[in-house]
């Protein structure tokens, strides 16, 4: 983020947070957090609310400079642009933006740091997500996988 992209953020919301009791309250506020409508139990997306457009003018700028750099925000955007669509990524990015200027405007002796555009994929265990990809495809085969030394596995059934 650089010098300008702060200025219009803080110009935007302030340099207290003491208004915000939460993150989640400040990113509420700038209505950059999807709305779900619910009738008769069948959930409706509706996008996002209408906020500041000055304020998501610069959320979109700051989350489309990270969203080509190496880091976790912009594998984030990356990630769920992938699976989404870019709209969706960059309100779920924008609030991670927003979440990051909170805490470090709340805490005056926070510093960011970041996480790195591996992040998440350090924190998946490998051989738990095989054995729940693996269970998942014995329920619809009924056949019997097992999963020794990274290998996947067919046990076929004992005929008596």
């Amino acid at each position: 983020m650089g010098t300008v992209a702060a200025q219009e953020l803080i110009a935007d919301i302030g340099v207290e947070m003491s208004r915000f009791p939460t993150a989640a309250h400040l990113v509420s506020w700038s209505k950059f957090c999807p709305q779900t409508h619910e009738s008769a139990g069948r959930k409706k997306g509706k996008g996002r609310g209408k906020g500041n457009r000055w304020l998501a003018g610069t959320l979109a700028r700051i989350v489309f400079s990270v969203s080509k750099a190496d880091t976790f925000l912009g594998e984030r955007y990356r990630r769920i642009a992938r699976r989404r669509g870019k709209s969706k990524a960059l309100v779920a990015a924008g609030n991670s933006v927003l979440t990051v200027v909170y805490q470090l405007l709340s805490d005056p002796q926070a510093h960011f740091r970041d996480l790195g555009a591996d992040y998440d994929g350090t924190r998946i265990n490998k051989d738990r997500r095989a054995r729940s990809l693996a269970s998942q495809l014995q329920a619809p085969t009924g056949q019997k996988i097992i999963i020794p030394h990274g290998k996947a596995v067919l046990v076929e059934p004992e005929t008596a």
